[in-house]
């Protein structure tokens, strides 16, 4: 069925519920004259008389009695429909799906989500953790959580978690048998842990910056991972450095099992947003949801 078409059916019903052109374009925010030729169309579509008009009233043929009683339990799904819709952009309610990498998942939504939740039993959140970036458009997901840099121009960024900085450690046992790295060019010398990236599927260069001064640093050694509790595990029993983000190792490091070297070299930079299409029409849930992460700081 055409949309024109699905207007004139209700513009009938209506004439036939109101029994009058004035009240039925009143209640439908159009003009009588307008309304008049929309009959009259629909009239002419399905070649039958469906409303019979007199000086005072308005009333439906046998035709349009049974148009109507056909059209009646049609009308009133599509009314219930668009007023579940209003409800839930009204009332907090429904399912918000997000894709977010593992460490923006403990760091910055559970913590919002475990606040939130208790007080909003309607609303339902399904967060998918992947290392990779993910299409949320394609993949039907409300949307990402990823660092501010990271973002395509055409999303809605929103920041929901502060700063984030490079943490290089080592552990006292490796630092014992080896010279801390005062410079990133002393890396080399240096027994290092590497990540492999999960979208290309190279290992990371390690991005250092002090001042104006920015490198990406190839690092060398015995062990590759895709998991950083893995990296941390490793440089703790001395196989290495690690270069991983600082609160990952600020538990390891209060414990004194790693220590953290080329600190000046590690600046903050922009931390997790989260990001969604421009296009997207907000639902109460996602709009509450949006506000309960969004970054105050």
């Amino acid at each position: 069925m055409r949309r024109e078409e699905l207007v004139d059916l209700n513009a009938f019903a209506t004439v036939a519920d109101e029994r009058s052109f004035t009240r039925a374009a009143a209640k439908l925010g159009t003009s009588q004259s307008a309304l008049s030729h929309t009959i009259n169309r629909l009239e002419e579509r399905v070649g039958v008389r469906l409303l019979t008009r007199t000086t005072r009233n308005v009333a439906p043929t046998e035709a349009g009695e049974r148009m109507l009683r056909a059209l009646g339990p049609a009308l009133d799904t599509i009314a219930e429909a668009l007023a579940s819709a209003r409800e839930l952009r009204e009332k907090p309610a429904g399912t918000i799906r997000i894709t977010t990498s593992e460490h923006a998942a403990h760091a910055v939504l559970w913590p919002a989500l475990e606040k939130l939740l208790p007080n909003y039993p309607d609303v339902h959140v399904e967060l998918v953790i992947e290392s990779g970036f993910t299409d949320i458009v394609a993949e039907r997901f409300d949307a990402g959580v990823r660092l501010g840099e990271s973002i395509a121009k055409d999303m809605v960024a929103v920041r929901i978690g502060p700063d984030l900085r490079m943490a290089v450690v080592g552990s006292p046992a490796y630092f014992a048998a080896n010279p801390k790295p005062r410079t990133p060019q002393d890396l080399a010398q240096h027994k290092c842990i590497n990540l492999r990236l999960p979208t290309a599927g190279g290992l990371y260069a390690w991005e250092l910056q002090k001042g104006r001064r920015e490198l990406h640093v190839r690092v060398d050694g015995q062990l590759v991972f895709n998991n950083v509790p893995m990296m941390l595990r490793a440089a703790a029993s001395g196989f290495g450095l690690a270069c991983v983000l600082d609160d990952q190792t600020a538990p390891m490091i209060a414990k004194g099992s790693l220590v953290r070297v080329l600190e000046e070299w590690c600046p903050p930079f922009a931390g997790y947003h989260l990001y969604y299409p421009s296009r997207r029409q907000p639902s109460a849930a996602f709009s509450l949801l949006v506000d309960a992460l969004r970054y105050r700081g």
